[in-house]
């Protein structure tokens, strides 16, 4: 199996809403966002796999030194050896990628945050760093372009979060800021628990509202020049709002269930986004 062939399957076997926007990219660029994307994976599977902490640690510490080798030039793994070739290609910075692997550290660091300030530095190092990288890979001519993706990983982020409430307390996360919990009247344990209530509605309402304001703010942030290069990008927002309303017409149900698209609804909105631009 070749580092493509690695990195394609890795991304088709993930199931994950970001296949669908690589699929109308042109060859060379769609195996360097499937890379990076394979790349994410590989060091998310690394926290979310391994239930020693230590392991997880040293797992972690050797995709460093592979980073490094990479832009040495001597990669060892078929994730880097797929990814070393864009490099220079499309500018991709060492320390973005750096960037990431600190953010899937702060999972074994960190179960709570107590503001959105604590939560907006890690959705930065987990997503918006994820967002420039694939905002140079599609094409980006301008810098409020990566401005635009690093707000649009944010908004990705958060919608994530709101859909993984319940599987991410089963894991003994809470990624809702503990200010906001306090504020809604919700308790920790009514996130662990599962326990679903009117007050919890509101809190996940005023979630919902500051991810679809992040969506916002990314849109007004790209420039027309860019935005033909940048579809990619605007099909995975087009599916995560969907699925952002899908979740609020669900009641926020996301306690005990994980809320998802049909990949043929998905294929639709990448298709539609694609076609309009």
């Amino acid at each position: 199996m070749s580092p493509d062939d690695y990195c394609q399957q890795k991304a088709v076997q993930s199931g994950s809403s970001f296949y669908y926007s690589f699929l109308f990219l042109p060859a060379e660029r769609r195996r360097a966002i499937t890379a990076l994307y394979a790349f994410c994976r590989e060091v998310d599977d690394t926290v979310d796999e391994c239930t020693d902490p230590t392991i997880a640690r040293n797992k972690l510490m050797w995709w460093r030194k592979e980073i490094k080798a990479m832009l040495d030039g001597s990669p060892t793994h078929p994730v880097t050896q797929a990814l070393q070739p864009h490099v220079p290609t499309y500018a991709l910075d060492g320390k973005h990628l750096l960037a990431i692997i600190d953010g899937m550290e702060m999972d074994l660091d960190q179960t709570r945050y107590l503001d959105f300030k604590g939560l907006q530095r890690y959705c930065w190092h987990v997503a918006s760093v994820v967002g420039i990288l694939s905002a140079s890979i599609f094409g980006a001519t301008r810098p409020e372009t990566l401005q635009y993706a690093e707000k649009l990983g944010l908004a990705f982020q958060l919608t994530n979060i709101i859909r993984d409430v319940g599987e991410d307390a089963r894991k003994g996360r809470i990624y809702l800021p503990v200010n906001e919990l306090q504020q809604f009247n919700v308790t920790a344990a009514d996130i662990l628990n599962g326990r679903h209530s009117e007050n919890f509605e509101k809190l996940m309402r005023f979630q919902a509202e500051r991810a679809r304001a992040a969506y916002t703010e990314a849109y007004a942030l790209l420039p027309k020049e860019d935005r033909r290069a940048q579809r990619p990008g605007l099909i995975m927002a087009s599916i995560y709002s969907a699925l952002l309303e899908e979740i609020e017409r669900d009641r926020f149900q996301v306690l005990n269930q994980k809320i998802s698209l049909t990949p043929i609804r998905k294929l639709w909105l990448a298709w539609k986004t694609y076609v309009r631009g």
